[in-house]
């Protein structure tokens, strides 16, 4: 109750203070030695401990000033006679303490060096003949630098706790930035594979829908196996979106066997497959491998995969060619694809920096760890090259695969 009083009336505490210490100054004024009697009147040194309690009243904003009041008043006090105990020094001992409260370790030295030889200056000079040396050198200095290394301990735990909770802002900062970083980038790979899923099964569906009207009139047996494989290819790209876009559902509760069955990650192992499904589209691929395979992490397989199945599908949409060649080199340190078609020209053709499939091969690229080029041949045609390590530090797709 009394913390909640001093909480919500902080003028009655600055006021309370100094009243106690004046009032401390009345039997403080009356202290002698053992079998001493008073020599001096208790009377001056209440009126020279009074200018210094109304000082404090100042010691918050002006703790310099207060401190020098408080010095000069406690100095006479010792030249009048009066042995320096604690409830004479009580005005000082307490200025010292706001004083290193609320300045700096120099600051509160400095002045609590010089009270310290001005009260023991006075005392040897006018102090009590009877009063032993040791009480006179010892006492103030005692009294005085306690305030001052409370003062100190107490500024450097505030700034200690300042400095943790700041640490502890920043940290909760930076983790919101790595968590709604970690989104964007999860939103931006799931952007790319609902773009390669998308942009090459539609294109096939698309020229298979268009190859089987044309024969169906004069060679129904030919459109009828299109068919079946347009169906094979509309059901593929039905399962690569379910498991793309699963990815954005999480409720768990709710998730039926179906969407918790796994499926099979693309991978080079389906380039064959791959090459194949683009025949009907009137596009012929050659895939050539040079050097011993080696294995590769998840996140890298996929991005070959994806980067592959990209460069086709847009040779199929711009070029006007049926050939195209994909060249896999293992080296030493890395794995070159290369994706190149060597017809006459591209027909509407993409601009080398355009595009969201250049785009997505870029990023898918860099997010392993790899590099990527991209241009027009010089007699014609297009190439995409990339240079993937095998095994990436922090690949960044291993947890998503």
């Amino acid at each position: 109750m009394i913390d909640s009083i001093l909480r919500c009336r902080p003028r009655f505490c600055d006021t309370a203070l100094p009243l106690g210490l004046f009032a401390c100054s009345f039997p403080g004024s009356l202290v002698t030695l053992p079998g001493s009697d008073p020599t001096v009147a208790w009377w001056p040194g209440v009126l020279l401990t009074g200018p210094a309690c109304v000082a404090l009243l100042w010691r918050r904003n002006r703790p310099r000033a207060t401190t020098a009041v408080a010095m000069a008043c406690a100095t006479a006090v010792s030249a009048f006679g009066y042995i320096l105990t604690v409830a004479l020094l009580g005005p000082l001992m307490t200025a010292l303490y706001y004083l290193a409260l609320r300045t700096d370790r120099r600051t509160a030295n400095t002045f609590a060096f010089a009270s310290i030889v001005c009260l023991i200056s006075a005392a040897l000079t006018a102090g009590p003949s009877d009063e032993p040396l040791v009480l006179k050198l010892l006492g103030p200095a005692a009294w005085l630098l306690l305030p001052v290394a409370l003062g100190t301990t107490t500024r450097l735990r505030g700034a200690y706790l300042e400095a943790v909770q700041t640490r502890a802002e920043h940290a909760e900062r930076t983790r919101e930035e790595e968590t709604r970083h970690r989104v964007t980038a999860e939103r931006m790979r799931i952007a790319r594979d609902l773009h390669d899923v998308v942009a090459h099964h539609l294109l096939l569906a698309n020229i298979q829908a268009g190859t089987v009207s044309r024969m169906l009139p004069a060679r129904p047996g030919e459109a009828g196996k299109i068919a079946t494989e347009l169906a094979t290819t509309t059901s593929s790209a039905l399962r690569e979106l379910k498991s793309t876009v699963g990815l954005l559902r999480h409720d768990g509760d709710r998730t039926t066997e179906s969407d918790r069955t796994p499926e099979r990650t693309p991978g080079l192992a389906r380039l064959p497959e791959l090459a194949a499904s683009f025949r009907h589209a009137g596009l012929t691929v050659a895939v050539t491998t040079e050097g011993t395979a080696r294995p590769l992490s998840a996140g890298t397989d996929l991005t070959a995969y994806r980067i592959v199945q990209e460069a086709l599908t847009n040779v199929t949409k711009h070029a006007a060619v049926d050939t195209a060649e994909v060249r896999l080199v293992h080296r030493a340190d890395d794995l070159l694809v290369s994706v190149v078609n060597d017809g006459p020209a591209y027909a509407n053709s993409p601009s080398p920096g355009g595009g969201y499939g250049l785009i997505g091969m870029r990023e898918r690229a860099r997010s392993a760890g790899g590099r990527i080029r991209t241009g027009r041949l010089v007699q014609g045609g297009f190439e995409v090259v990339v240079e993937l390590p095998y095994h990436p530090e922090g690949d960044p797709q291993e947890a998503a695969v």
